[in-house]
């Protein structure tokens, strides 16, 4: 990740604040963030900081809010188009059109404190432009770190939906996992199973055959990329896992076996919750009624499966599929998957670890991201409470950095 060349200011002394994140047990009171460049360089009581504070150094007094990273979204779509209205017109958008849809969503997600996300599944290497350009400091959004076109079977799941790249074959998986790598991808991710967005499908229905599964995982695995799937049935999971997957998403319908199996072979889980239980959403969107029925059908079951997986030991992680800033039941989608996640087993401290630390561990980026430490990337947000102990403080998100720059500031309204 390299450093932005444009910055407000070289130097900023972060003042008057608590700071809390996943590597302390409690937190940080009265305390100071000195930013130099994009990174953190000092964290400590402002007694301690302010020795080492250059003089004329910007200073932002956070007035008592809780400082803390900025979270880290494992399941985004940028350019969804899902059946109904607004998905109609996502989908007659021309190549230029979408990419500037996506810098839209790209801009609200950093606005609402997603400081890094995880793209698994757009359109045409439009993400991969959006990388660059964000990276180059042209347009404001979260970091990214992309999957690129999802590996899916000839009509498999998101063919129609996030720009799935059908493939059939274990030649055909290989190729299609290459074609990523060439891309720019930085993780790969296949269509296991049928969901909830396809016609065609259902949530169980199984899409490719255990070879395809082989040489998707072992082809990415050999190009140093992790695997992500798509998935509904504990079966095919089952079986992913045997064969060295890296991660689950939604996981519909997992088994107390299964969960097992992923806690036993390090296979991390990001359950999306929001999505079966997300109606006020669909309604906005004009998504059909056999679509709403599938998803907020599947919802007890799918809440089964996370239970299981906590019992089991299986490591979970902050995704929201919807768009993270869109706002429904009050917040965010982000803040409100995460709500779920903390209220049904999880608990706010684990659920802050899940927001933050603990997916920058599986993208290999917690030298950079997930802590406020020394060295890290001044990705942070402040809130009214401290996380930790409570996840709906997460709804009072009032100002939000990313390397050291403020992006948000309520009481600024000129920067938000």
């Amino acid at each position: 990740m390299p450093d932005s060349p444009h910055r407000r200011s070289e130097r900023l002394l972060l003042r008057n604040c608590s700071v809390v994140d996943a590597v302390r047990d409690t937190p940080l009171h009265g305390a100071a963030v000195l930013v130099e460049g994009e990174r953190i360089a000092l964290v400590g009581t402002e007694s301690d900081v302010r020795p080492a504070v250059p003089e004329g150094t910007p200073e932002v007094d956070l007035g008592g809010r809780h400082l803390s990273p900025g979270l880290v979204n494992m399941h985004t779509h940028l350019g969804l188009s899902l059946p109904g209205r607004l998905g109609d017109a996502v989908r007659a958008m021309n190549p230029v059109e979408l990419v500037l849809h996506m810098a839209d969503g790209a801009a609200k997600t950093l606005q609402a404190g997603v400081t890094t996300i995880r793209c698994v599944g757009e359109k045409e290497g439009n993400d991969f432009a959006l990388k660059a350009a964000i990276t180059a400091d042209r347009v404001p959004g979260p970091r990214i770190f992309t999957a690129g076109r999802p590996i899916s079977s000839t009509g498999g799941h998101g063919h129609a939906t996030s720009g799935a790249l059908e493939c059939d074959g274990a030649t055909g998986f290989r190729r299609g996992v290459r074609t990523q790598v060439k891309a720019g991808a930085d993780l790969i991710k296949v269509m296991i199973s049928g969901g909830i967005s396809g016609r065609h499908e259902t949530i169980t229905t199984r899409q490719v055959t255990r070879e395809e599964l082989a040489a998707a995982i072992s082809t990415a695995h050999e190009w140093g990329r992790k695997v992500t799937a798509h998935a509904g049935p504990s079966e095919v999971v089952g079986e992913a896992v045997e064969l060295g997957l890296d991660c689950v998403e939604h996981g519909y319908e997992l088994t107390a076996e299964v969960t097992k199996a992923m806690a036993a072979a390090g296979t991390w889980y990001v359950p999306t919750l929001v999505v079966t239980r997300c109606k006020e959403f669909f309604d906005e969107l004009g998504v059909p009624e056999w679509m709403q029925q599938r998803s907020l059908g599947a919802g007890a079951r799918h809440l089964e499966s996370y239970r299981y997986a906590l019992d089991a030991g299986v490591t979970v992680m902050l995704g929201s599929d919807m768009p993270p800033f869109w706002i429904f039941d009050g917040t965010s989608a982000a803040v409100r998957e995460l709500e779920h996640m903390a209220d049904e087993g999880l608990g706010a401290r684990a659920a802050q670890a899940a927001a933050t630390l603990v997916p920058a561990r599986w993208l290999g980026a917690e030298q950079d991201l997930g802590t406020v430490e020394a060295g890290k990337y001044a990705d942070l947000v402040a809130t009214a409470g401290d996380p930790t102990r409570d996840t709906t403080t997460y709804r009072t998100i009032d100002w939000v950095a990313k390397g050291g720059d403020i992006v948000r500031d309520d009481r600024n309204r000129s920067l938000a």
